[in-house]
């Protein structure tokens, strides 16, 4: 990855995530502020929100399946034999330092006669894929020296462009049978293996301030041959580029002979090739063809090489550690307090002595009041709407102005009008009509009745200690469940920004179902806390614990931002801030719903064990 482009599309499937495991705050935490707004009981909420999960299942998998194919535009096999011709695509060009992609025909590079766009859905698209067809074309099996692609001569303005990319650090994007281009490189820790850099420069500045570009491709193409049927497949596609400035006697367009071809091209072995007005550039290639032992199956495992295992076992280990903290603090409270709590409660022989109880048993009463009224709305087609429009709404509007940036900018990753008008087809076509539906549904459905009797007049809230207070404990509840994630947050962040895969999916869901296990202790924990100081108002609070996190995620994204990343463009700043602040908002509406989700089952399930007429 590593485009604004490719940063949408990231952005775009994990929103899909809460939208899909939780509703947003319009599904239902607006009801303390208008309970009449809301259902007519908490049954309906949990069925109508059981209705948009279904719903928003199938819509996911309709758009993972449309759009995950962008990522490796196929998994079918393709075999060739030899002197079968092999065409080369070019894809964009993208830079880490400004995160703004551009189509490779946008410097002067050779040309075919007719360039075709080859893009197969809407996930490249959204990742600013600009797959073309290009002038290097292969014969499988047979070697190729120092063939000429065209040569070109460089204006003003192509030389102003060629320096930027260089300044910027671009960097060109191919592909061979569905495999990026790669340049090998020795790992950093000595061994044998190689890692692979995505792509190739498109050229480098020396000392003197002079440009030079890389207009010689080295490529080697690696096979795996069926011994039965003398197939071969396409398992391996590298480059090493060169800056060469080609000789020549006199320039013949149909049978062009350069006496620099004379000697095997290597990186450095040549006078390199100077960026400047009115020069003419020579394109050539070398092609050779190299059998391997690596399966087709197996042929994106070298792309993949895990650099850091261990640190990924260090970041499981930290959030185990949190986990087992809280899951002790949790058990206490379960076993202990409130068993205990609870047993004294219920031996008690009349009403009179219960009133002389403290602490959370006194707020039997309002609590589950307070849920009851906070579903017991009749307006449903408000509460629908605030449900449809809301979330996605803000992630929408955000989205429409950073693509109006790129645009701006005249790059690549800037979403085109007709894919822009898919999107808000399907957010319109598909996802409003089943969430009215589901909503319709829901309010169907009869009411969950009350663990126990309700108080109709609300009790005072005592004073607190400034560390009960609302803002002091909702900061401090955010801070574990970033905890056990922020390690792999790293990854993730360095893939999207640095133009890496992330590719290592089991840790990231173990990591995910501790994130869970994190917010819902965590809020229960707190809640607990809470209602034993005698204050009901626990709802808010349990959303905002555990949503707090996502204030330490933004927070974290603006450190990996000075610390790690080369961006200076202003705009490519705003993007950045852009994507991730849609990035908090997804997590914060993620981990809010886990934590209210988790106080409202802990707060049924104590009241419930109390036994009062």
């Amino acid at each position: 990855m590593g485009s604004s482009g490719e940063v949408a599309a990231a952005a775009l499937l994990l929103l899909l995530l809460p939208w899909l495991l939780a509703m947003s705050p319009a599904d239902g935490f607006y009801l303390p502020v208008s309970p009449r707004a809301i259902s007519r009981s908490s049954s309906h909420w949990i069925d109508l929100g059981r209705r948009r999960f279904v719903s928003r299942f199938c819509l996911l998998l309709f758009e993972l399946f449309y759009g995950s194919l962008g990522v490796v535009s196929s998994v079918e096999e393709d075999s060739s034999r030899n002197d079968d011709e092999l065409q080369v695509k070019v894809n964009k060009l993208s830079s880490t330092k400004t995160q703004l992609p551009y189509d490779y025909y946008f410097l002067d590079y050779c040309k075919p006669p007719n360039i075709v766009n080859s893009a197969e859905n809407l996930g490249e698209v959204l990742r600013g894929d600009r797959i073309e067809n290009s002038v290097y074309a292969f014969k499988m099996g047979r070697d190729e020296s120092c063939k000429v692609a065209c040569r070109t001569k460089l204006t003003q303005q192509a030389v102003k462009k060629f320096k930027e990319k260089i300044d910027d650090e671009y960097r060109v994007n191919m592909i061979l049978d569905n495999l990026p281009v790669a340049v090998p490189r020795q790992r950093r820790d000595g061994s044998d293996a190689l890692s692979y850099e995505h792509g190739f420069a498109v050229g480098y500045k020396d000392k003197d301030d002079k440009y030079y570009i890389d207009n010689h491709l080295s490529f080697k193409v690696m096979y795996h041959e069926d011994q039965e049927t003398e197939d071969a497949r396409i398992v391996g596609f590298e480059v090493i580029p060169s800056s060469v400035k080609h000789k020549y006697s006199e320039w013949d367009d149909k049978n062009p002979k350069l006496s620099t071809c004379n000697a095997q091209i290597t990186p450095g072995g040549q006078t390199p090739q100077e960026v400047a007005a009115d020069a003419y550039i020579v394109f050539t290639y070398d092609v050779s063809f190299q059998p391997s032992d690596i399966k087709w199956a197996s042929r994106w495992d070298t792309y993949l090489l895990m650099n850091d295992e261990q640190i990924h076992w260090f970041s499981i280990i930290n959030s185990l550690v949190i986990v087992l903290f809280l899951s002790g603090m949790v058990a206490m409270i379960m076993l202990r307090t409130l068993y205990r709590d609870i047993a004294n409660y219920n031996q008690l022989d009349n009403q009179d002595e219960a009133q002389e109880e403290t602490g959370w048993k006194l707020v039997h009463g309002y609590s589950s009041s307070r849920l009851y009224k906070m579903f017991k709305g009749t307006e449903w087609k408000k509460i629908t709407l605030k449900t449809a429009f809301m979330f996605p709404g803000i992630v929408f509007a955000i989205f429409f102005f950073l693509n109006a940036l790129i645009w701006g900018e005249k790059s690549s990753g800037a979403v085109p009008f007709g894919t822009m008008f898919a999107l808000v087809l399907l957010w319109f076509g598909i996802s409003v009509p089943l969430v009215f539906l589901g909503s319709y549904l829901g309010f169907k459905k009869p009411a969950i009745e009350d663990p126990v009797k309700t108080n109709k007049i609300p009790r005072q809230i005592p004073e607190v200690g400034w560390y009960m207070h609302p803002a002091f404990s909702i900061l401090i509840g955010g801070i574990l469940p970033f905890g056990a994630v922020f390690i792999e947050l790293f990854f993730i962040l360095t893939s999207i920004w640095l133009n890496q895969f992330y590719y290592i999916f089991g840790f990231l869901f173990i990591v995910f179902i501790i994130l869970l296990i994190t917010c819902a202790e965590i809020a229960i924990v707190l809640c607990y806390f809470q209602l034993c100081s005698e204050d009901y108002h626990w709802w808010w609070r349990a959303y905002l614990t555990a949503g707090s996190s996502a204030l330490y995620l933004f927070a974290y994204s603006a450190f990996y931002f000075f610390t790690k990343l080369d961006i200076t463009k202003f705009v490519s700043g705003i993007l950045y801030f852009g994507y991730m602040l849609i990035v908090s908002y997804a997590f914060f509406v993620l981990t809010g719903t886990i934590g209210f989700y988790a106080c409202f089952w802990f707060v049924r399930k104590i009241y419930s064990s109390v036994k009062i007429d």
